[in-house]
């Protein structure tokens, strides 16, 4: 198993608090596995076996569970009566009416409920009014660079790890299969019709699937670049699919809450506002992106600024592409602790590209930092206080 450290830290924060602990995240990217490694955490801390109940929604030997009065009685059955309860729910929105289960599983007193679920749709309308101040979520992300890092072998050369890492999969089980290309495709693809065939097209009863397919390509093909539902739509009808701009929406909503695109809105640093046009989306993972669309959709710039979206995001930012004037900072990171503004090139060498880079956070007049990250391997630099670093010492902090 590969450790994940940060997420099972903020599991065991949170242990016998009374809040649900929901693990969201894109099918395979480690969730399962986090609550394995966490159930072994409570019995390193003197927590007895039967003090935890363990249901996986995918295993087919739980099957008759999926119906709630069935969950609910089996859960009553094997509680501890006089102890404290760990019950962990893998996969739950294959259960109907999860939330009415869980809810009255929370207000008992000996109970200390973990769940996880592939798909952002299960915390909005019911479940978000039912359990409202009720739950806290740990978004989960595949491997990190850093994790990536860790888990693979020859580990001192950062180059070479960062091609490894771009060529195949931050999904963790891709890591076994890497001496085998065919394997990691087929792999990925699986990866892809699940999340595509299960948690897209049978629960929005989309009927034309190659549309579907065209439009997670494309925005794919875009990632970092500004799209708007209409652009997406005019693009493909240009090319000779017809689609609407409301269908266009309703396909990218499913892309998203099923954790394999993620949008990053704009924001106006100058007049502090959020700007609701123009988004950028990127891909959960690039070897996902690769498997759709081979080696055309390689650009080092590009795929660099998608993993340090996903970094922010890992480390608890939430994350805007800047506008200021007419110029565009790649990403402002918000946290409660201020603002970061970053420039995203996989080079800045050429003079011009730099000067480029530096223009949009020169014009920025506030004292938060703003760094410009590349993969050059060349000592830091500071232009009057804008900080140049490389992207992967960055992504190794």
């Amino acid at each position: 198993m590969i450790e994940r450290i940060e997420y099972l830290e903020q599991l065991a924060v949170f242990k016998d608090k009374k809040v649900i602990k929901i693990i969201t995240g894109v099918r395979r990217c480690g969730k399962s596995t986090l609550m394995e490694m966490f159930q072994t955490y409570l019995l390193g801390k003197g927590v007895d076996e039967d003090q935890i109940i363990a249901i996986n929604f995918e295993d087919y030997d739980f099957e008759d569970l999926i119906e709630p009065k069935k969950l609910y009685a089996y859960v009553k059955e094997h509680m501890v009566a006089d102890k404290q309860n760990y019950i962990f729910f893998d996969e739950i929105q294959h259960v109907k009416d999860f939330q009415k289960v869980v809810d009255s599983l929370y207000i008992k007193k000996n109970t200390d409920i973990y769940i996880t679920g592939s798909n952002a749709h299960m915390l909005s309308g019911e479940l978000a009014t039912l359990l409202s101040g009720r739950y806290v979520e740990i978004s989960m992300l595949p491997l990190s660079f850093k994790e990536y890092v860790s888990a693979t072998k020859d580990s001192n050369n950062l180059a070479a790890k960062y091609e490894e890492y771009v060529k195949y999969s931050s999904f963790p089980y891709a890591t076994e299969l890497q001496e085998n290309d065919k394997a990691l495709y087929d792999y990925l693809r699986g990866i892809y019709s699940t999340i595509v065939l299960k948690d897209i097209i049978d629960r929005h009863k989309i009927v034309d699937t190659m549309m579907l397919e065209s439009v997670l390509r494309f925005v794919f093909d875009n990632i970092g670049n500004q799209l708007s539902t209409k652009k997406i739509a005019d693009t493909l009808t240009s090319n000779g699919r017809k689609v609407d701009a409301k269908t266009i929406e309703k396909y990218i909503t499913a892309f998203m809450e099923s954790y394999v695109v993620y949008e990053a809105k704009r924001y106006n640093i100058k007049g502090k506002q959020y700007l609701k046009t123009l988004e950028k989306y990127y891909a959960v993972d690039v070897g996902l992106r690769s498997m759709l669309l081979g080696k055309r959709g390689f650009d080092a710039g590009r795929i660099l600024e998608n993993i340090v979206y996903l970094e922010l995001l890992r480390r608890g930012y939430d994350v805007y592409v800047g506008k200021v004037g007419d110029l565009e900072v790649d990403f402002v990171a918000m946290n409660r602790d201020g603002l970061v503004y970053y420039q995203v090139a996989a080079t800045v060498r050429d003079e011009d590209t730099l000067k480029r880079e530096l223009k949009s956070l020169q014009a920025i007049n506030d004292s938060y930092p703003k760094i410009i990250l590349t993969l050059d391997k060349d000592p830091e630099a500071d232009y009057n206080g804008i900080r140049r670093m490389n992207a992967l010492d960055w992504l190794m902090q």
